[in-house]
């Protein structure tokens, strides 16, 4: 087991790095005011698991494959970056062309939650984020190793859920005040939209630079 101190400064730093403005907050903004604080909660969730499947990945030594596989780490960007233009096309399509399953993809938190593990899961940064900063805060003098792993991943895992929760719960309620004063009904479908769009073309600059 990682020591007090150890454990003290990586919650802070944990803290700071998950209220930092970045690609998962955006998603979870969109996701709240696009289909209400629910919606956020159940996407934070989702990522929320996809982060400690990583967690899992790391401590196994799987995740080091993206460390070593330039192949591997450019093809799950790119499936990363197809399935938000997916996502966000469904935010886009036009009233009277059915969804391929509306009552699951706009009212089934069920169906957010796993939509949001495979954002997450693709997401090869998580998994180098992991191979570089846990180390940090591992004894390698300690034999338990995977133990120390084990622990600082489930800590941080806690820590931004529980910060992307919060923000799920700020951005739905901020979703629910700006639809009332303007007055329109669909305004949040097209912003969740465009923002997965974004998010969608940023992998993808990444990805050919």
């Amino acid at each position: 087991m990682p020591s007090l101190e150890v454990l003290a400064a990586f919650s802070v730093v944990c803290f700071l790095l998950s209220i930092t403005p970045g690609p998962s907050i955006l998603y979870i903004m969109a996701r709240s005011m696009s289909q209400g604080p629910s919606a956020g909660v159940s996407a934070a969730s989702g990522m929320a698991v996809g982060s400690f499947v990583y967690v899992i990945a790391t401590v196994l030594g799987l995740a080091a494959i993206f460390s070593y596989s330039p192949i591997a780490y450019t093809g799950l960007k790119v499936v990363g970056a197809v399935y938000l233009v997916y996502l966000g096309w469904q935010y886009f399509k036009p009233a009277d062309q059915p969804m391929d399953n509306p009552s699951l993809f706009k009212a089934n938190n069920f169906a957010i939650m796993k939509q949001s593990l495979v954002v997450e899961l693709t997401n090869p940064k998580t998994a180098l984020f992991f191979l570089a900063f846990l180390p940090q805060f591992v004894n390698n003098e300690n034999a338990h190793v995977s133990t120390q792993l084990l622990v600082l991943g489930a800590i941080y895992t806690l820590i931004t859920l529980c910060c992307d929760i919060s923000i799920a719960l700020l951005s739905g309620k901020l979703g629910n005040l700006l639809n009332q004063k303007r007055n329109q009904s669909n305004w949040q479908d097209k912003l969740a939209g465009s923002v997965m769009f974004i998010l969608a073309g940023v992998i993808g600059y990444e990805t050919l630079k």
